[in-house]
């Protein structure tokens, strides 16, 4: 069983930058993929950034460099550093994970645990 907990969302305006954790507690007798999500009203979740357990990172491509996933040493928090931030980056953002089975840099997988989510705003 895997407990996440987002925060560090608010509001901003445009061009600026926010760093999102995620508090992770989970069991030790598995090793877990992790990444965050996001969700604008009327719109899809869809994937921002996985990180596995090596530190390789994956971005969605229409960040275009602008938000970088990381996770502590002890793989207790999960960070997504937000820079340039956009109107349209205005979306819930959730942090996932799931039992590591094939690639944690894969965006199809189905991720099993999901935090409650932190609300990013982004004003013009």
């Amino acid at each position: 069983q895997v407990q996440l907990v987002e925060s560090g969302g608010g509001s901003v305006q445009a061009g600026g930058s926010l760093r999102l954790s995620c508090a992770a507690s989970r069991g030790t007798d598995s090793t877990y993929c992790m990444g965050w999500f996001r969700q604008a009203p009327g719109r899809e979740r869809e994937a921002v950034a996985l990180i596995d357990n090596l530190g390789r990172t994956r971005a969605a491509d229409y960040l275009k460099g602008r938000f970088t996933i990381s996770q502590d040493n002890a793989k207790t928090t999960l960070y997504l550093q937000m820079n340039s931030l956009k109107p349209e980056d205005t979306a819930m953002y959730y942090c996932a994970a799931r039992r590591w089975v094939g690639s944690c840099l894969d965006f199809s997988r189905r991720y099993d645990y999901w935090g409650q989510g932190t609300q990013v705003t982004v004003s013009s």
